[in-house]
């Protein structure tokens, strides 16, 4: 927004400039011009009443002598002629017998004056010719034919263009300082809202607004500061109301299993049954209070990195792999799967290795216990371009097109896996930490039969300035 409103500001400051300064050259030509004119006429009119003297006289000289002054001071050629055509002086090396010249002495023998009326510019060269009649009233005794060089002229012009144009320039570096300013005035409490809604839509507290700038500005800020109070207080008490909730229910839930196992010892065999029931649940909700927990300090936590991401948050991909490999073999073994890791050049990526770790436990936790017994699984780490790629690919059952759209909604399970433990939020809690890293997730089939998990996420710069050296 800034840029537009100095664009039009400077466009109104350019036109405004050029609307003073055209018409102002346009002037100083002009006038210019016009007081060669006049000197150069007033010179015509002197010669013409000095050979009016000589023909009353019946002498000349005096006209011819001061001619060939005139040249010699001034530079500029005259042709002075009786009304015979027949020349009385000719300087400067013009001749009456020139065919211009001639025309010109004819005009004024027919008593008519010949004076430039065009406009000089600084880029004007060469001469201008003038003619006038000498006599009185109809009575025509000779013509005088000036050739006035325009050179003196056009350099006035232009150093009457470089002040005003130089003028034009400090009143537009003027115009465009003073419509920064108004700019700055008016667009820094727009970059401050605009921070402050981007933190509000991160589910963090925006700083606060000042009033200040134009008064629809400061109305709006005034109204952003009461609307983000009110959202902010909103999100911390649903944020506290999820963790506190989670963190408060773990000693009933202890306790509760306390006596649960204390009382097995006293049930009959026939209560076996229950007594299993009554603990899977009890996992279940342990396990679903974690990941509620989970999932509140993912989303906080991808708030946070969506306005505050450290550019020196960085791991080796490849290393977290190789981390996982180890940690879930031997559960893989035991549930019957094959854990499978290529191993693979360091792999530099925009996170931090506990975050991808837990991106990466997510995976393989749902490959483990969704593809089967015997299921072969394959934990890889790649660059693809600008980015970090965690791929678990397994040859289970996968998921259908329908599911695969709804597999990262909270708390969806495949119909399929209704009697495996879980709670549908791992894939979830992956989606929001890697989106406040800048990456996503990526669900798709793999060939020929099971599912592939990708987990993409900026590759660290360190790795574009180490290859560039």
């Amino acid at each position: 927004m800034r840029n537009r409103v100095q664009a039009a500001l400077l466009a109104f400051v350019v036109l405004a400039v050029a609307a003073f300064a055209v018409p102002l050259l346009v002037f100083t030509a002009s006038d210019r011009t016009q007081e060669l004119v006049l000197a150069r006429s007033s010179d015509l009119d002197r010669f013409a009443s000095l050979m009016d003297q000589a023909a009353t006289t019946g002498d000349a000289s005096a006209v011819a002598a001061e001619a060939r002054r005139y040249t010699q001071l001034y530079g500029e050629a005259l042709v002075v002629t009786d009304a015979r055509h027949k020349p009385v002086v000719e300087t400067g090396g013009m001749r009456a017998a020139d065919p211009a010249v001639g025309r010109l002495i004819d005009a004024a023998l027919r008593n008519q004056t010949a004076h430039p009326t065009a406009s000089l510019h600084p880029w004007s060269r060469g001469n201008r010719m003038f003619a006038e009649p000498a006599g009185t009233g109809t009575q025509v005794y000779g013509a005088v034919v000036l050739r006035a060089s325009v050179r003196t002229a056009a350099h006035d012009i232009m150093w009457r263009w470089a002040a005003v144009l130089a003028a034009a320039a400090l009143v537009a570096l003027a115009c465009t300082a003073l419509a920064r300013a108004v700019t700055r005035w008016v667009v820094r409490p727009l970059r401050r809202l605009d921070r402050a809604v981007g933190q509000l839509a991160a589910g963090l507290p925006p700083e606060h607004t000042d009033a200040t700038g134009p008064p629809e500005l400061r109305q709006l800020a005034t109204g952003f500061n009461r609307m983000a109070g009110t959202v902010i207080e909103a999100l911390e008490q649903q944020r506290r109301l999820v963790a506190d909730t989670s963190h408060q229910m773990r000693n009933p839930m202890a306790a509760l299993r306390l006596r649960v196992d204390a009382l097995h010892t006293h049930l009959p065999a026939s209560a076996n049954r229950t007594y299993t029931g009554v603990t899977t649940e009890l996992d279940r909700l342990e396990t679903l209070l974690d990941d509620m927990l989970a999932l509140a300090t993912a989303e906080h936590r991808a708030g946070e990195l969506t306005m505050t991401d450290d550019p020196y948050d960085h791991c080796d991909a490849a290393a977290v792999a190789a981390g996982r490999h180890r940690l879930w073999e031997p559960v893989a073994r035991r549930a019957g799967a094959r854990l499978t890791t290529p191993a693979t050049d360091p792999v530099p990526a925009a996170c931090t290795d506990h975050e991808l770790a837990q991106i990466a436990d997510i995976l393989l936790d749902n490959a483990i216990k969704y593809a089967g017994e015997g299921a072969g699984i394959t934990l890889r780490c790649t660059a693809e371009g600008p980015l970090a790629v965690l791929t678990v690919t397994d040859d289970g059952p996968g998921l259908d097109a329908a599911e695969l759209a709804r597999a990262t909604e909270r708390f969806w399970r495949s119909g399929r896996q209704r009697g495996t433990a879980g709670t549908g939020l791992g894939l979830a809690i992956a989606e929001r930490l890697l989106a406040g890293r800048g990456g996503r997730l990526e669900l798709r089939p793999a060939l020929p039969r099971g599912l592939s998990a990708r987990a993409l996420v900026p590759r660290s710069g360190e790795d574009e300035q180490g290859g560039a050296r």
